[in-house]
């Protein structure tokens, strides 16, 4: 195997540009199976700042990542608006009750000050401490929830909704409000040394809310919050459908799309092509049922159809690895790109008419 020239930044650069560095550049999106690498209960392994980056450097090393994550969990903003999160045994931390029950509230909200939140001063720790570890030669990628999908957990899906549909008036105002923090907390996770931010906007995706709609609203919003983020952002729709999306998406600003297994692969790679680099789409859930072998299967399948060419960063397709999945897995998909993602990609030409 030829020894490379690149490290990972310059790596996922290239993939960014469209170019072709030495190989496809791998994200496995490990946030909680941070806990299963260090053999610790959840809520105890985010309590700590120190624990998220001994886990980060240690998977980085084992799993040959090419990024580093300073993402604890979604509910850690809602957090910093007085809301709770709910510590489960082998699964993400959830959103507890609504901190907003009733839509009259929103007249009456404010933002919240990021220097005030514990939550988010210990992502900001662990941020700075990745960004020094890193050197600058690895990525370090911080996470925001769009201000178009964070009602989801600030209000609940259904009261969510009612609001987008029939009161525009106050669907502006908590707009406004959500704007205002998210680039306060994306600029703030920049300043503290990240990289890049993935603006996480599964709200966005037409398997949950029709494109002329997205265009009125999260759209809308999507352009503004990320006109006003002082780096670099990658767009996330969390497993949801991107192909509907995919110009509105590029036209935000955002470099990256996180695209997901529902996506026919060789169409959207086709549509990509100069406008937006491709993040993904091993599918997260069938992860835990593969082997080894299904891996490098999954793996040469996506590389094949989108590497060519650059703009693909092979990951999951949702952002968050779940704890079940075998670690010999994850392994085979780290294997698997170090052998199959090698540029230039001879084999496909054979694979192809296999």
């Amino acid at each position: 195997m030829p020894k490379s020239t690149y490290n990972s930044l310059e790596r996922v650069l290239k993939a960014i540009g469209h170019e072709e560095a030495d190989r496809v550049p791998l994200f496995l999106t490990l946030s909680l199976y941070g806990a299963k690498e260090l053999g610790m209960p959840i809520e105890a392994y985010f309590a700590s700042a120190d624990n998220i980056v001994t886990a980060q450097l240690q998977m980085m090393e084992k799993y040959r990542n090419d990024f580093l994550s300073s993402f604890f969990y979604a509910s850690i903003e809602t957090e910093a608006w007085g809301g709770s999160t709910v510590f489960v045994d082998e699964g993400p931390p959830n959103a507890g009750a609504p901190v907003i029950y009733h839509p009259d509230q929103i007249k009456y909200l404010e933002a919240p000050d990021i220097a005030e939140s514990p939550g988010l001063n210990k992502v900001l720790k662990a941020t700075r401490q990745l960004a020094k570890a890193a050197q600058g030669r690895t990525p370090v990628v911080g996470v925001v929830i769009s201000p178009f999908s964070l009602p989801v957990m600030q209000m609940g899906f259904e009261p969510y909704l009612t609001l987008i549909y029939n009161d525009r008036e106050r669907f502006q105002q908590l707009m406004s409000l959500n704007i205002e923090f998210a680039t306060a907390w994306a600029n703030a996770q920049l300043k503290a040394g990240a990289t890049a931010i993935c603006y996480f906007d599964p709200l966005a995706s037409p398997t949950i809310i029709e494109r002329g709609t997205y265009l009125n609203t999260g759209y809308q919003v999507a352009r503004e919050t990320i006109s006003r983020i002082s780096g670099p952002t990658a767009t996330h729709l969390a497993s949801g459908a991107t192909l509907g999306v995919l110009d509105d998406i590029a036209a935000t600003g955002s470099v990256i799309l996180g695209i997901s297994s529902r996506d026919p692969l060789e169409l959207i790679k086709k549509s990509s092509r100069g406008k937006i680099c491709l993040l993904g789409n091993l599918n997260a859930i069938d992860m835990v049922n593969w082997g080894p072998e299904q891996a490098e299967q999954e793996v040469k399948k996506i590389i094949a159809a989108a590497g060519p060419g650059g703009g693909l960063i092979l990951s999951d397709n949702h952002g968050e690895i779940p704890w079940q999945v075998p670690e010999e897995v994850l392994l085979g998909i780290s294997d698997a790109i170090q052998r199959w993602g090698q540029y230039p990609l001879d084999w496909i030409k054979d694979y192809e008419k296999a």
